[in-house]
């Protein structure tokens, strides 16, 4: 319930973002009208459709998206009918025959009889409403979808998007009345009625070409947003949830179970006094274990266990690793068992081999759950990578421990546990900074706090931000991008012939760029080779020039370069003051991008 009233409250807010401009005309077209008739039903077909496509959209894969695409373009059609039966209602049958026949049904031709429409017709109008509406994506709203990626299709998920879409109703309808009272006022004091109509008729047909451009899914989605998300995250923050967040400390994603916020586990206390959080959940539903034949929570019992949620190419996760790998070498041999579940986050994450080629690239030795299904994720509730759990020898989850830092706690609790266990404390001592040393010029060495202005940056449709160039990113398609003439702080921009799908960009052709205006230490880039498995070559710019002494692990002093696996690549670090920079990356071979971290 806690939830479903936060999803309700972010749609409220809606009404504050520049992404609901386009949806305005659609709704005030009909704000003269009785609300009952006209503006109710289409606010509640415009809820409905949306809570339904954004959870196909999450869930559904390519499937979906290209059926939304045509169903967009219907919408597209009928609401640019509407707008012309309104602005020209005498010439309308002449001018478009049985095309603006249709149109008309939807407007004054379905009218009742005593003049309102019909509320079927603002049913028909709402939908291809919802069908169009994009809203911009802030924290709340990324609770929701991300949920419903990792957790199927459900009725909680859907519950939760319909509260969502709800509370944007709402907001609008306040809106619609307030403009029927306006417009009602205009109409009888001044006889402006047919000059109102035909207003409400051009604005609806600018928000559609305004659509049809994309423009509710590229600039508007940059404009400032800040003041909402900043009132979105104080909800969340407000009842304790779990949270995403870019920062250097941590990267996570939330992943509400079944439509449920989950809260920090509460202690429970047990009979002996002791506090846990719960018993460790089943294992089984791992695909396949590395390192190990499959271990289940029975079998775990007398150990002390220590579960790590992480993916290969989360820079967090690879910046925890060599303190979970030192604590596995310390005290294996005293009772420690580390189990490295490995939840996936981009879907080549998925293969096997390739997560097998990095559990041995990144001398990971301990036993290793893939859980491409997010079973065992779903068994702890979690919502972080990376995340630690502590599990006592009885099996109960004692501590957790999400994002980086915390680690003389984390290696403190594990001592304790080993006590408990065992009857008295290990006989080896506690790790210092100087046992565990990551290696200083890779992704491993973590940043100074002020050092990292840039957040995390996804490049596919799904979580891209601030992305810059010129007419925004077309969805699915092969496109011919240019680069920006300018790039302030944190934006990016492609230049060449990309084709931007959900979690990726798609090289089509040699010579295309991503530019990234950013101010961090290091700049990574997570990337992979093109469907034909060939090594991608890629030449790095900073600020015009070659990298020189700041080049990263996986490029040269001229900046050179090439891509063999879908990884992260640092691509950059800076050896000096680190400053606001541009850098620019030319793909001299075709090449998937997926998402910017920063060090």
């Amino acid at each position: 319930m806690t939830f479903l009233i936060l999803a309700y409250l972010g749609g409220v807010l809606t009404i504050l973002s520049p992404c609901i401009l386009p949806v305005l005309p659609f709704v005030f077209a009909r704000a003269d009208q009785p609300f009952r008739r006209a503006g109710l039903p289409m606010l509640l077909g415009m809820a409905i459709t949306f809570a339904l496509v954004a959870m196909l959209a999450a869930v559904g894969g390519a499937w979906a998206v290209h059926a939304n695409i045509y169903g967009r373009y219907a919408a597209l059609l009928i609401l640019a009918l509407f707008g012309l039966t309104l602005l020209l209602p005498r010439f309308a049958d002449r001018l478009m025959h049985p095309l603006v026949a249709l149109g008309a049904r939807l407007s004054a031709s379905s009218a009742q009889d005593d003049g309102a429409p019909s509320t079927l017709s603002s049913i028909v109008l709402g939908i291809g409403t919802g069908l169009l509406w994009a809203p911009c994506a802030g924290p709340i709203l990324g609770l929701v979808l991300t949920g419903a990626a990792l957790h199927g299709a459900n009725i909680g998920t859907f519950g939760l998007l319909l509260a969502y879409a709800a509370g944007a109703a709402t907001s609008l309808a306040l809106a619609l009345l307030i403009g029927g009272r306006v417009f009602g006022a205009l109409k009888n004091s001044l006889g402006a009625g047919e000059w109102v109509r035909r207003g409400l008729g051009i604005a609806v047909l600018v928000a559609v070409a305004a659509v049809a451009l994309g423009v509710d899914t590229g600039w508007l989605t940059r404009l400032s947003s800040a003041g909402t998300n900043g009132v979105e995250q104080k909800l969340i923050d407000a009842i304790g949830a779990r949270k995403p967040r870019n920062e250097s400390a941590e990267s996570v994603v939330a992943a509400p179970n079944d439509g449920a916020m989950m809260m920090a586990a509460k202690p429970q206390m047990a009979a002996d006094g002791v506090k846990s959080e719960g018993m460790l959940p089943p294992l089984d539903g791992a695909v396949a274990w590395l390192n190990s034949p499959p271990l289940t929570a029975d079998g775990l019992r007398g150990k002390v266990v220590l579960v790590d949620f992480w993916t290969y190419s989360c820079v967090n996760c690879l910046r925890t690793l060599p303190y979970v790998r030192a604590w596995y070498d310390k005290y294996k041999d005293q009772g420690l068992v580390v189990i490295g579940v490995h939840a996936p986050e981009f879907a080549f994450e998925k293969d096997l081999d390739n997560v097998r080629r990095a559990v041995k690239d990144l001398k990971v030795d301990y036993p290793v759950a893939i859980d491409n299904d997010y079973s065992i994720w779903r068994g702890f509730n979690n919502e972080y990578w990376p995340a630690h759990y502590f599990i006592d020898a009885q099996g109960r989850i004692r501590h957790h421990h999400f994002g980086e830092g915390g680690y003389e706690e984390s290696e403190a609790f594990i001592r304790q546990l080993l006590e408990e266990a065992h009857g008295g404390m290990p006989t080896a001592t506690p790790l210092t900074a100087d046992h565990v040393q990551p290696d200083v010029s890779g992704v491993a060495l973590a940043p100074t706090t002020d050092e990292v202005q840039s957040p995390e940056t996804y490049v596919g449709y799904d979580r891209a931000e601030h992305f810059a160039s010129p007419g925004g990113a077309v969805h699915d398609a092969a496109h011919e991008y240019s680069m920006p003439a300018s790039l302030s702080l944190n934006e990016w921009g492609l230049a060449g012939h990309w084709t931007i799908a959900d979690e990726k960009a798609r090289l089509g052709k040699p010579g295309g760029r991503i530019a990234f205006r950013f101010h961090a230490r290091d700049l990574n880039l997570v990337l992979g080779p093109a469907t034909d498995g060939k090594p991608a070559r890629f030449v790095v710019r900073v600020d015009g020039k070659a990298p020189g002494d700041d080049h990263g692990i996986d490029t040269d002093a001229e900046g050179r370069g090439s891509v063999s696996h879908q990884q992260l690549y640092q691509l950059f670090r800076a050896r000096g003051a680190v400053i606001e920079r541009t850098l620019e990356i030319e793909f001299l071979d075709p090449v998937d991008a997926y998402a910017f971290t920063f060090g």
